[in-house]
C-alpha cells in the first residue's frame, strides 16, 4: 500500500491521474511478406501502408483507419517498376509522405542492367486518395555524390524540411553511412549535406558494413534518429542518434550514438533481425508507435536478400522519465503486451524481478513490466498475465504471494494464474485484477511487493487498481 498510508495509518490513498497514453494493443504480424514498412498517419482518418514486397518489382499501398485494419485492407500496385534502363531493378523501402497538399513517395531503385546501381526517387501525386490517383515521377534526387545511396526519408524541424539517407562514399570507406541535408522542394536538396553517422561499432559491421534506414522522431527537447546496422539477416538490429531540439542538426557535433543497439533479435520471443523502422501514431494520438520489419526464425540459407519473409510488427514506444525512447524488445507474435502502473504511484508499474512481481519505477529492462493480457488458462471470461520476455512465464498467486513462475499444465497453476478482470476498485478507468480460485481476493501492492488479498479500505482499493499503459 502507500508508504504514506503506512506511516500515518489508514486513510484513502492519493488518486494519480488517469495515464495520458493508455493501453493501445495489436496483433503481429501486420503483414506477411512485407519489409521496411512505413506508416503514414493523415488527416483524413487513413492510414497509408507501403513497404517493400519480396519481387523488388513495384509499390504497394493500403489505406485503413487503424493499424490493425492494415493486416486485412486491400492491397494496391500504385507504381512498377520500368520495363528497361533507370528504375528497373531493386525497387526497395518506400516511403508515402503528405507535404503542402500533395503525396510523395521516396523509394530506392536500381537499373534494369545493373540492379545495384541504386539511387533515391521521388513520385507525387495531387489526388486526395494516393491509391486511385495518378504518380507523376519526379526522377532521381540529384546527390553531390553519385554513388551506392538509398533509404531516403524526409521531415520537418523547426520550419526546415530535411533529407536523410543512406550512402556510400568511397573516400570513408566500404558500406553506407546516414547524411543529412535540407531541402528547397520535396525532390531537391540544397547546400551540402553532412554525414550524420557511420558504421564504428562492432554491432554495426557484422556481416556488412552498414548505417541505413533512418526514422525521426521529436520527443520533448530531444530529436531521435533511429536507423538500422549490420547485415539483413538475425544481426540486423536498431541504433539510434540524439541531438537537443535546438541544436544545428546539420552540425555533426549535434548528434550523440548509443553505443549499443536499441533494438535486437530476441530468441526468447522468437524475433530475429528487427529493423527498417519508421514511427507512427496510436488511433487516439496519445501513443508512438514502432513500425519495423523481422523474421520469426534465425537461418537464412543463402541471401537473406532472396529470403521473402520479413514481416512488418508494430509495438508501442514507451518514454524514460529522462525523455529517452525504450523500444523494448521484438515482442512475441500475437497480441502485444501492456504495461500496468500504480493507481496511487503513477511512476511505478507492476515488474517482475527475480521472479517476484513488486512495484517499481524506472523499470530497466522494460520487458519485465510488459505483459500480455491473455485468455484465461482456465478458459474464456478469464484472463492471464504472461510475461513479455519470459513467454509462457505468467503472474500466479503462492501462499497469496504473485510470482512469475512458467505454466506447469497443472489444473492448480492454471487456476492460481487466471484472474477476472475488472473495473478498477478506486477508479472504473483503471482495472483490479481478481483471484479466479480466490473469490474476492485481488492483486494488490503491499510495501510494494504484489499479494492477493481481500481489499476493505480506501487504501486497499487503491493498492488494488492499476492503469493499463
Amino acid at each position: 500500500m502507500a508508504l504514506a498510508a503506512c506511516l500515518a495509518g489508514p486513510g484513502p490513498a492519493a488518486q494519480a491521474a488517469v495515464p495520458a497514453s493508455p493501453a493501445v494493443t495489436f496483433t503481429n504480424p501486420i503483414a506477411l511478406q512485407r519489409a521496411d514498412p512505413h506508416i503514414f498517419k493523415h488527416t483524413d482518418g487513413f492510414y497509408y501502408f507501403t513497404a517493400t514486397v519480396p519481387a523488388y518489382d513495384k509499390i504497394v499501398m493500403r489505406r485503413p483507419t487503424t493499424l490493425q485494419g492494415l493486416s486485412t485492407a486491400p492491397e494496391t500496385t500504385i507504381w512498377t517498376k520500368h520495363a528497361s534502363g533507370e528504375m528497373g531493378a531493386h525497387i526497395w523501402a518506400p516511403e508515402i509522405h503528405f507535404i503542402d497538399g500533395k503525396w510523395y513517395v521516396y523509394f530506392t531503385a536500381g537499373w534494369s542492367t545493373d540492379k545495384w546501381k541504386i539511387r533515391p526517387y521521388v513520385l507525387e501525386s495531387s489526388s486526395a486518395n494516393p491509391l486511385t490517383g495518378t504518380w507523376t515521377e519526379k526522377g532521381r534526387i540529384s546527390l553531390p555524390l553519385d554513388t551506392f545511396s538509398l533509404d531516403a526519408t524526409t521531415f520537418v524541424h523547426n520550419g526546415t524540411r530535411y533529407l536523410s539517407w543512406a550512402q556510400n562514399d568511397p573516400a570513408v570507406g566500404a558500406g553506407t553511412n546516414i547524411y543529412l541535408a535540407r531541402m528547397s522542394n520535396p525532390w531537391t536538396i540544397t547546400g551540402s549535406p553532412v554525414m550524420i553517422s557511420r558504421p564504428t561499432n562492432a554491432w554495426e559491421k557484422v556481416g556488412a558494413t552498414v548505417n541505413e534506414g533512418p526514422a525521426f522522431i521529436q520527443h520533448g527537447s530531444k530529436v531521435f534518429m533511429t536507423f538500422s546496422a549490420s547485415a539483413t539477416d538475425a544481426n540486423y538490429c536498431l541504433g539510434l542518434l540524439t541531438a537537443d531540439a535546438t541544436a544545428d542538426l546539420m552540425n555533426p557535433a549535434s548528434w550523440t550514438k548509443n553505443p549499443q543497439p536499441v533494438f535486437k533479435s530476441n530468441d526468447a520471443t522468437g524475433q530475429y533481425g528487427p529493423g527498417h523502422n519508421s514511427f507512427t501514431t496510436s488511433e487516439d494520438g496519445k501513443s508512438d508507435i514502432l513500425v519495423y520489419h523481422d523474421r520469426s526464425y534465425k537461418d537464412i540459407t543463402g541471401d537473406p536478400l532472396n529470403d521473402p519473409n520479413r514481416r512488418t510488427r508494430v509495438q508501442k514506444v514507451y518514454w524514460k522519465a529522462d525523455g529517452t525512447p525504450d523500444f523494448g524488445i521484438p515482442v512475441a507474435d500475437g497480441v502485444t503486451p501492456q504495461r500496468l502502473s500504480s493507481y496511487n504511484f503513477a511512476d511505478r508499474f507492476i515488474r517482475h524481478w527475480e521472479y517476484r512481481a513488486k512495484i517499481e519505477a524506472n523499470v530497466s529492462p522494460l520487458a519485465d513490466s510488459q505483459f500480455r493480457v491473455v485468455t484465461g488458462l482456465t478458459g474464456s471470461g478469464t484472463v492471464s498475465l504472461e510475461s513479455a520476455n519470459f513467454p509462457g512465464y505468467y503472474l500466479r498467486h503462492k501462499n497469496f504471494e504473485v510470482w512469475l513462475e512458467k505454466n506447469d499444465g497443472t489444473a492448480q497453476f492454471a487456476s492460481d494464474a487466471t484472474f477476472y478482470k475488472r473495473a478498477g476498485l478506486a477508479d472504473s478507468a483503471g482495472v483490479s485484477y481478481e483471484s479466479y480460485n480466490n473469490a474476492g481476493r485481488y492483486i494488490r501492492h503491499y510495501d510494494y511487493l504484489l499479494y492477493v488479498q481481500t481489499p476493505s479500505t480506501a487504501t486497499d482499493r487503491g493498492d488494488a487498481t492499476f492503469y493499463a499503459q
